[in-house]
């Protein structure tokens, strides 16, 4: 549809009580483009605010009576890393969904302001393909996103798979592994898997608060598996489930049982899951181009697609919170080092500031 040349575009911003009652609307305008990720449903906004107390913020552009633009934001604020402007913390992909240059334009010149305004160190949006604006002045696009797309039955899909790949999950298969699907009733073996996968890589994991509110959101569309090794967890995960897209951002399985190819037996299970909701897409989630993640994941036949998180800088470097940056080895290496039970009471304290 055309924008009237005659109707001026104005761009609302929605946050506190006003927002609650715009999120189904913007629901509407995500969702009339399909297949898309759950990860787009502005209810993300509310569930940020729930899991770690930040501010969200809806921009709406509109004219004529109707809306032509929306982009999501959060502000993250605290005192150990300070202020940051998001689209959207913890998910690989978000920012402005537009009809035309010029909403992106607007939308992205009222962020701009949002962040001056709240004093902001930058404003990070996780785009696919770039928007121009002359404030984004930064482009990370050092990682892509690993997209599958999906055949109409799991037979179809297995048939495809490169030898290999069917004789790890027929390994996994041998060790009568239990399966289960759920919601907030797997939060505990799920979490207790995902603490202690992000202690040995070395990152802080984030409070179980955050998928209890995702379950909460989303609960026809946002559910869990585990597998486990008689009482014990060892790989667990989240899917969320789009209209036609099936993403994974979190999945974590237990160094210990690597050679039980558990981890290539759950991912199997979710695949099947995905297929059998006649999705078109599953979503892998970024990875660096060649890193052992994105092998992982190829071997599936995941291709990479683009990912451009671009930055309005005020102070600072884009670069300076990533996990990769060489300053925090010596921290991941003492993160490492220290009991699960520390660092899940520290993780979600530290992860709450990282935009």
């Amino acid at each position: 549809m055309i924008r009237p040349v005659n109707d001026p575009l104005t761009v609302w911003t929605h946050t506190g009580r006003s927002l609650a009652a715009v999120l189904p609307p913007l629901a509407r305008f995500v969702f009339a483009r399909t297949p898309a990720p759950l990860s787009r449903h502005p209810a993300w906004l509310t569930v940020l605010r729930t899991a770690f107390g930040h501010e969200g913020f809806a921009l709406e552009a509109r004219a004529a009576g109707r809306t032509w633009g929306f982009l999501p934001l959060t502000f993250v604020n605290t005192p150990l890393f300070g202020r940051f402007l998001v689209s959207l913390p913890y998910l690989n992909s978000n920012g402005v969904i537009a009809d035309s240059p010029d909403v992106q334009s607007a939308l992205v010149s009222r962020a701009v302001e949002l962040a001056d305004e709240l004093g902001a160190k930058h404003l990070e949006l996780r785009h696919e393909t770039p928007v121009e604006h002359a404030a984004l002045t930064v482009t990370n696009a050092s990682k892509v996103h690993m997209r599958l797309p999906l055949p109409a039955c799991p037979d179809q899909f297995w048939k495809g798979l490169d030898a290999k790949v069917r004789n790890q999950v027929r390994k996994g298969e041998k060790n009568g592994f239990d399966v289960r699907w759920g919601g907030a009733e797997l939060i505990d073996p799920f979490y207790a898997v995902l603490c202690e996968n992000m202690r040995d890589l070395g990152t802080p994991v984030y409070g179980r608060d955050l998928f209890t509110a995702i379950l909460d959101a989303f609960p026809a569309d946002a559910e869990l598996c585990v597998l486990s090794a008689g009482a014990k967890p060892i790989a667990a995960a989240l899917l969320l489930h789009g209209p036609g897209v099936t993403e994974v951002p979190t999945a974590s399985s237990l160094k210990a049982f690597n050679p039980t190819c558990a981890n290539m037996l759950m991912y199997r299970h979710l695949l099947d899951r995905a297929i059998s909701r006649r999705q078109k897409v599953f979503d892998f989630g970024r990875s660096t181009a060649d890193g052992p993640t994105f092998k992982f994941k190829r071997q599936w036949g995941a291709e990479p697609t683009p990912a451009a998180w671009q930055y309005h800088l005020r102070t600072g470097d884009a670069g300076e919170m990533r996990p990769d940056n060489p300053r925090y080895r010596r921290a991941i290496e003492l993160w490492q080092r220290l009991p699960v039970k520390v660092t899940r009471v520290l993780g979600p304290i530290i992860v709450r500031g990282i935009p």
